[in-house]
């Protein structure tokens, strides 16, 4: 606010220094303009001496020359003065006052521009600068993690949908917050029943192992039967453990799809016009190959998202000679390619490649989460779609398949 205030009192100086040069160069114009007259009216009297006659279109502040034959000699609404040519008086009319006439034209445009240039700049410290400075703070808080900031509502409509999104984006940390703080409690809570179920078969184990080691049971069919048992109790062991691990590994993220319509051309260019400038600027090669538009059965935004997962990751792994983006239609279903040179993952590979927080061989000096792949599996599985890669002749391809509308 106080850089904004010095701004204005900057811009308001300088317009008014520049309107003070300009008033003083009129008035210099004026003050030359207002001499010229009598100069032109002893140009008159020459050529009437020399001639008999004279040309008034040759003067500019000269409006009449008069004598005492045409009317009273001094007598006249306009100003003027007399002149003697021989035994002749001439009484000469001239204009004045044009140069004060324009000095306050000048200055009335000066005062609307000055008027218009401070209602500007009220509006943008009311409209911009002031709803600005309130939300100054918001980020900050956010960032420390206090979501209980209050976002100020502001109708304004540069901001107003500014402050729209950022209070939407809080509420929505917020609930990822209490969806994470749920999840972890459950989580823990299973974990601790399960361990405690546990316990039991375990005991079992222990006791009957024990037994068995010491020889207390002679009969043969004793000893199968605690074999069974033991057996048994590992088998619930084995239950719990994949309890455990299913509850280890079950969706951590959640993701919403809102199923629509949409022109392929125009998620394709979406693509384009994010990438195609970062790719030449790198050197790689950008290929979107020829394809039909058609309208597609997806969340138009979810859609674009894989495929910018897809091109990261070809942007990643690629050697940097080429990525190219490919189309196919079969069984009523878009199949759209993304493919990259210079693929180094084994084939064997291929299975594990969309499971959450995996990665690759080929992963080793690169930065990453392993989540690109497996978040495009799960938003196209809820699209209705499926998600496939293979290696092609030394490219890495991933085909996403749409469903057509």
């Amino acid at each position: 606010m106080r850089a904004f205030r010095k701004l204005c009192i900057a811009v308001i100086t300088v317009f008014l220094l520049l309107a003070a040069v300009l008033n003083i160069v009129l008035l210099r114009t004026e003050d030359n303009d207002n001499g010229n007259y009598r100069v032109e009216a002893k140009r008159i009297a020459d050529e009437i001496a020399e001639t008999g006659n004279y040309d008034l279109e040759k003067y500019s502040h000269i409006t009449g020359v008069f004598t005492a034959d045409d009317s009273e000699l001094y007598t006249s609404d306009e100003h003027y003065l007399i002149i003697e040519v021989g035994d002749t008086l001439y009484r000469v009319e001239y204009t004045v006052g044009s140069g004060q006439r324009s000095i306050a034209a000048v200055n009335c445009v000066l005062c609307a521009l000055f008027l218009l240039m401070t209602g500007l700049l009220y509006y943008i410290k009311r409209h911009i600068i002031v709803p600005f400075g309130r939300l100054n703070d918001v980020p900050q808080e956010l960032a420390r993690g206090n979501l209980a900031v209050t976002i100020p509502e502001e109708k304004s409509r540069f901001f107003g949908k500014f402050t729209w999104g950022v209070n939407l984006l809080r509420e929505s940390i917020e609930d990822s917050r209490k969806k994470e703080i749920t999840m972890q409690r459950d989580k823990k809570l299973l974990l601790l029943a399960l361990s405690h179920d546990i316990k039991t078969p375990l005991s079992a184990i222990k006791l009957n192992a024990k037994a068995l080691a010491k020889g207390l049971y002679k009969n043969e069919e004793k000893q199968r039967a605690v074999a069974e048992s033991i057996n048994t109790r590992a088998d619930e062991i084995e239950q719990f453990v994949s309890e455990i691990t299913k509850a280890a590994s079950e969706d951590f993220m959640s993701f919403e799809v809102t199923l629509g319509e949409a022109f392929l051309s125009s998620i394709i260019t979406r693509i384009d016009a994010r990438y195609a400038p970062q790719l030449a600027m790198s050197g790689t090669k950008f290929i979107i190959n020829k394809y039909d538009d058609c309208i597609l059965s997806c969340d138009p935004d979810r859609l674009a998202e894989c495929l910018q997962n897809l091109v990261e990751n070809a942007i990643k792994y690629d050697d940097g000679r080429q990525i190219e983006i490919s189309f196919d239609k079969m069984d009523g279903c878009e199949l759209i390619t993304v493919s990259n040179t210079g693929c180094r993952l084994e084939p064997k590979e291929l299975p594990q490649i969309f499971e959450s927080f995996h990665r690759g061989s080929n992963a080793d000096k690169v930065q990453g989460n392993g989540l690109g792949l497996f978040i495009c599996k799960r938003l196209m599985s809820l699209m209705d779609g499926e998600v496939y890669a293979e290696i092609l002749n030394g490219c890495f391809c991933v085909t996403l398949v749409v469903k057509m509308a």
